[in-house]
């Protein structure tokens, strides 16, 4: 069939599906596969929100939603967000959606069309490069380098800014590096955007309860008076191993949010009615499962970075946050590896992996970082060990 639009046409697949895709056809064909690919908890979803979603729909609270979401889910990310941003948030400022990725898709749908520029600090989350193409606009990448702790630089955010520049994307903790911000480098990023006000910001805080060191710190918390050009938005998906109940929610001013809404109701509507009380539950409920998990997470950091620690021709920049850990892979290019595969690429050194280590990573060109691999740590420590032990045999056998 063709004949299709030119948004259809410049949208490409997510390389992290592709990889993951790839590792399960080889799985099934009998190959003993670890997938490092996906970004997935392996956790449970906690007992209690389960049973409340269970207790939901016994209860008949499954007719259509409001497309912002519940009164009862509303409230719940409202006093969330009041303690996060240190501020009142009421229900109405609150839109509930279909994960955080449609938070995302609705804030650029809202606000990018064609002509204008979205800045992405790089490395970055893949996804983001294809709501900014599929909407019209152009992203600017804003390089961040590992010898910064890939933290955004805001002299290199002023020198980008442009008067095409609409949108500012930030991710701490960050996808794929794990970088966290910390209140002084937002503060200069604050200072940055006081001098530009045509440039909005989304800050996408998904992976807010997993930081190792430090605490955690949002723009719009950091800068109150910038807060009618912010979005802030997390979920329940990461921190709580509810990816597949596909819930996410956002801050912001009153306008974007509105448009945002209308974004919504044209795709998708509301969200489901379980997953909305089942969220209600996660974060009214028991935190201290945060913390457990937390220490589950940066344990498995830790395992990795060990694990790997002697790898030839690989060099870290250690996590502070999220799950995922980004090697340098620089080592390795003009190599061959063990079964004489040349390796020009990253994404030559993460298919030689997959094939010959059989261990699916995720180039990280797909993160518009190229020399690096990425490797999501959200396994068991066994699949982690063994994905290590295989990895650093495959770079000790490159030639």
């Amino acid at each position: 069939m063709s004949g299709f639009t030119a948004r259809i046409r410049r949208t490409r697949p997510a390389a992290t599906f592709a990889m993951a895709a790839r590792a399960r056809a080889l799985r099934a064909a009998g190959h003993d596969v670890i997938s490092l690919s996906i970004g997935e908890p392996d956790l449970p979803t906690p007992d209690h929100v389960i049973a409340a979603a269970h207790a939901a729909a016994c209860a008949g609270e499954t007719r259509y939603p409001p497309i912002a979401g519940t009164e009862a889910c509303r409230a719940a990310v409202a006093r969330k967000f009041t303690h996060d941003l240190n501020r009142p948030v009421a229900p109405n400022q609150v839109l509930i959606t279909n994960g955080g990725k449609q938070a995302i898709f609705n804030a650029v749908m809202a606000l990018i069309e064609p002509g204008n520029t979205v800045l992405i600090p790089a490395p970055c989350w893949a996804g983001y490069i294809q709501v900014v193409e599929f909407a019209g606009g152009t992203p600017v990448f804003l390089p961040c380098s590992a010898s910064s702790g890939f933290r955004l630089d805001p002299a290199r955010l002023e020198a980008a800014i442009t008067p095409a520049s609409r949108l500012l994307l930030l991710n701490y903790p960050n996808n794929p590096s794990g970088a966290v911000a910390d209140p002084a480098m937002l503060e200069a990023i604050a200072g940055v955007l006081r001098r530009h006000p045509h440039v909005h910001v989304i800050a996408d805080d998904i992976y807010e309860h997993l930081i190792f060191e430090g605490a955690y710190h949002t723009i719009a918390g950091i800068a109150p008076d910038l807060a009618d050009r912010i979005v802030t938005l997390s979920g329940v998906s990461k921190s709580y191993a509810m990816t597949g109940w596909r819930l996410g929610f956002c801050t912001g001013p009153a306008d974007w949010l509105a448009a945002m809404g209308l974004v919504q109701g044209t795709a998708t509507a509301g969200v489901s009615t379980i997953s909305q009380a089942a969220a209600v539950a996660a974060l009214d409920g028991p935190q201290d499962l945060l913390i457990e998990r937390r220490a589950i997470y940066r344990h498995r950091r830790d395992l990795v970075l060990a694990g790997l620690a002697a790898a030839p021709h690989l060099t870290f920049t250690r996590p502070d946050g999220a799950f995922y850990a980004f090697p340098s892979i620089a080592g390795l290019l003009g190599r061959t590896s063990p079964a004489g595969r040349r390796l020009a690429t990253d994404d030559d050194v993460a298919d030689a992996l997959l094939d010959e280590a059989l261990v699916a990573t995720v180039p990280g060109s797909a993160f518009a970082m190229p020399g690096h691999i990425r490797l999501s740590t959200a396994a068991s420590d066994d699949a982690l060990t063994r994905a290590c032990a295989r990895i650093a045999q495959f770079c000790g056998a490159v030639k």
